[in-house]
C-alpha cells in the first residue's frame, strides 16, 4: 500500500492546481500546434484535392457550402473517415474536412487546446476532460457523438490455422505475458482439435495513447477482473512491458511479419491472411463480425449525469446475449456545443450530420465493414448534432 499523501493548506492546493493546469495548456498547445501543422501540410495543392471526379462535381454542384474544418484523432476511423470525406466534398465540393489519425489521445489533447474543431476519439471524454473543454468551447463545453462502431479483433500470426477460441482470462493472461507459448495448456484446453503448434507468442500492443487499447483493457478489467487488474487506460501498463507499434495498422504490420504474434486491432485493418479469435460468451464462443457488434451496442447504457445530447455510452462488456461480441469499439466525434463564427457551426453540422446518417453509416459498412449504428442511437446523434450552435 502507498502512504498517505500529505494534505496540503487550501492556498497550497490551489497554487498546485493552477501549475498543474498551467502545464496542461502549454503541453496541449504544443500538441495542437504539431498537429495543425501535420494537417495543414496535407492540405496543400489542388484546390480540389480528391481530384478530377471532385472539380467535375463543384462545376455541376448547387452547394453553397464552403470553408475548411480540421480534425485530429482515432486512427480505427481513419478507413471510414477517408470515405466519409471522399463523399462529402463530392456533394460540397468547396468544402475542405481534414482529418489527421494521429490516435485518439492525440486527437483529444488537441480539441482540448482549441486547435481543431472536433477529434476522433476511442473513449468519451472523461468528466476531468469535459470540464476542460470549457476553456476551448465556451461555458456549454462539448459532446461525444457516436460515429463508428466496429468489433476489436484478436488478429494472430499462426500459419495453417485461421480461427481459434479463446475466453478473457486467457486473453489477459496472453497481454500480461504469462503464457508465452501458443501449445500452453490454457489455450488448448479451449481448442480441442486444433493443432496449435510449440511455437513462442508474441503479444504485440499499442505504442500510442489510445481508445482501442482504452476499450480493449475495459474489457479485460470487466470480464477477467481476476487475471486483469488494472484499470481502463489508453496507455499501456508501464510495468508489463512487451512488444508495441504505434496505431492499429502499426500493430497489425508487426503481426503480418511476425510468426506467432498476437494483437488487438480495428477488425477493418486486419487483412484475409491474419487469423482471427472466436470470443467465449456465455457458454458459447463468438466469431468478431459487424452484426456481433452491433447486438453488443444495443445493450448498452447512457452515461449519466451529463447533458442531454452528450451520448457517452457504458459497454456491457460481460453480456451474454446470444450473437453479441462484447469487444466492441465505438469511436466518437467530439464537438463543441457552440463555436464563435457560424460558418465553422455550418460545417460541422453538415458534415457531423453526414456522418451519422443513414447514407453516411452505410457508406462506412459497405468500405470498411464496420457496424451501422442502431436506428434508435442515429436518430440521438443526428439531433445532437444539431443541437451545435453559435457562441
Amino acid at each position: 500500500m502507498h502512504p498517505p499523501r500529505p494534505r496540503l493548506a487550501p492556498s497550497a492546493r490551489r497554487a498546485a492546481a493552477a501549475r498543474a493546469a498551467g502545464v496542461r495548456r502549454t503541453r496541449r498547445a504544443a500538441a495542437a500546434t504539431l498537429a495543425v501543422g501535420a494537417l495543414l501540410l496535407s492540405a496543400c495543392g489542388s484546390d480540389y484535392p480528391l481530384g478530377e471526379e471532385q472539380r467535375r462535381a463543384a462545376e455541376a454542384n448547387t452547394s453553397d457550402l464552403s470553408g475548411t474544418i480540421t480534425g485530429v484523432g482515432s486512427s480505427a476511423q481513419s478507413a471510414a473517415m477517408a470515405t466519409w470525406i471522399s463523399q462529402f466534398s463530392s456533394l460540397n465540393p468547396d468544402v475542405r474536412v481534414q482529418y489527421s489519425p494521429a490516435g485518439s489521445g492525440a486527437g483529444r489533447t488537441a480539441f482540448l487546446a482549441g486547435g481543431v474543431a472536433f477529434a476522433g476519439s476511442d473513449a468519451f471524454l472523461d468528466d476531468d476532460e469535459l470540464a476542460d473543454a470549457e476553456a476551448a468551447c465556451g461555458p456549454g463545453g462539448a459532446i461525444n457523438i457516436p460515429a463508428y462502431i466496429s468489433p476489436i479483433a484478436l488478429a494472430f500470426n499462426l500459419p495453417g490455422i485461421s480461427e481459434i477460441d479463446l475466453d478473457a482470462e486467457t486473453v489477459a493472461r496472453i497481454f500480461r505475458g504469462e503464457i508465452t507459448n501458443w501449445s500452453d495448456p490454457a489455450i488448448a484446453r479451449l481448442n480441442e482439435g486444433v493443432d496449435l503448434p510449440d511455437l513462442g507468442l508474441t503479444a504485440i500492443h499499442r505504442a500510442d495513447d489510445s481508445g482501442t487499447t482504452e476499450n480493449f483493457t475495459e474489457y479485460l478489467h470487466a470480464a477477467a477482473p481476476g487475471a486483469w487488474m488494472d484499470e481502463a487506460d489508453g496507455s499501456w501498463p508501464s510495468d508489463l512491458g512487451g512488444e508495441n507499434a504505434q496505431g492499429n495498422a502499426g500493430v497489425m504490420s508487426t503481426v503480418t511479419r511476425t510468426v506467432g504474434a498476437i494483437t488487438y486491432a480495428d477488425d477493418s485493418v486486419v487483412g484475409a491472411a491474419s487469423g482471427k479469435a472466436r470470443l467465449a460468451v456465455g457458454d458459447q464462443f463468438v466469431a468478431v463480425s459487424p452484426e456481433a457488434a452491433a447486438r453488443a451496442v444495443e445493450s448498452s447504457t447512457r452515461v449519466p449525469d451529463r447533458g442531454g445530447h452528450d451520448i457517452a455510452l457504458h459497454l456491457d462488456r460481460t453480456t451474454t446475449a446470444e450473437g453479441a461480441y462484447p469487444l466492441v469499439l465505438v469511436s466518437y466525434q467530439i464537438y463543441c456545443t457552440g463555436y464563435r463564427d457560424a460558418q465553422t457551426v455550418e460545417l460541422v453540422k453538415a458534415f457531423g450530420g453526414f456522418v451519422v446518417s443513414p447514407e453516411g453509416q452505410e457508406l462506412a459498412a459497405d468500405s470498411v465493414g464496420s457496424s451501422p449504428m442502431p436506428a434508435g442511437l442515429a436518430g440521438d446523434a443526428a439531433a445532437a448534432i444539431e443541437s451545435i450552435t453559435t457562441r
